[in-house]
């Protein structure tokens, strides 16, 4: 009796941590969105943004041809058809493997996470930079990044199904870290290439984080095994 009560309190401490950090995300969110209705981060965003061009010449980004070349490599990490595919993969190869649930999360939290991404671009209009040439075709509006955003909500939100099927802590920050970056460098090759203001990146990393932590606390809960909901190890199989 003891032992499942220390268990239900794990499980309460995991759930109301997850709870308060995806609240501070959207927070977070809210209140730069706010920030960027009221056109109070304008210069902020072109200082950072011309910080990556070439002085006197805003068509020339900074560095070599060959590094603006990988960054559109990188920037596609975190378009429509790469994110695409890479969830049918991972949610098939989650599947197969027993791990509906995961499989299950993981595909409608990404679809859920495009529709409202999609929906807030609407909202706010924002215009694309128009103070440098854009290093990358982009044809919807501006805040928040759909690359940022749904980069951040795939990547972490994979991470976090993948660590929960870990027992070794370093298993865990290791695919995490792997995770981060990525999102970290897709957002970095937009404000890079000219086609979002620093702002619509750390507008899409908040909301893409957001997402995560919600899809993470829904896979807890609905598993409803103490070991899913407090980030241990599952049984090999999960049907």
């Amino acid at each position: 009796m003891e032992s499942l009560r220390r268990v239900l309190q794990r499980l309460e401490l995991k759930t109301l941590a997850l709870l308060a950090a995806a609240g501070g995300a959207v927070w977070l969110f809210l209140s730069l969105a706010d920030e960027v209705t009221d056109s109070e981060t304008g210069e902020i965003d072109r200082l950072l943004i011309m910080s990556l061009r070439t002085p006197g010449d805003p068509a020339d980004p900074v560095g070599p041809r060959w590094f603006e070349e990988m960054m559109r490599d990188v920037t596609a990490l975190g378009g429509f058809t790469f994110l695409t595919l890479f969830v049918v993969i991972a949610a098939a190869a989650l599947a197969f493997y027993r791990k509906r649930r995961q499989a299950a999360v993981l595909a409608v939290s990404i679809a859920l996470a495009t529709l409202a991404n999609d929906a807030l671009k609407q909202v706010f209009e924002r215009a694309r930079p128009d103070v440098v040439t854009h290093g990358s075709y982009a044809y919807t509006h501006s805040f928040p990044s759909g690359h940022s955003t749904l980069s951040a909500a795939t990547f972490l939100t994979t991470a976090a199904i993948l660590s929960s099927l870990q027992t070794r802590r370093r298993a865990k920050v290791f695919i995490f870290a792997i995770a981060i970056l990525v999102t970290a460098a897709v957002g970095f090759s937009r404000v890079y290439l000219g086609v979002h203001w620093p702002t619509d990146v750390l507008g899409g990393w908040t909301l893409g984080a957001a997402w995560a932590l919600l899809a993470r606390l829904v896979l807890g809960l609905w598993r409803g095994g103490a070991a899913e909901a407090v980030g241990e190890a599952e049984p090999a199989r999960d049907g």
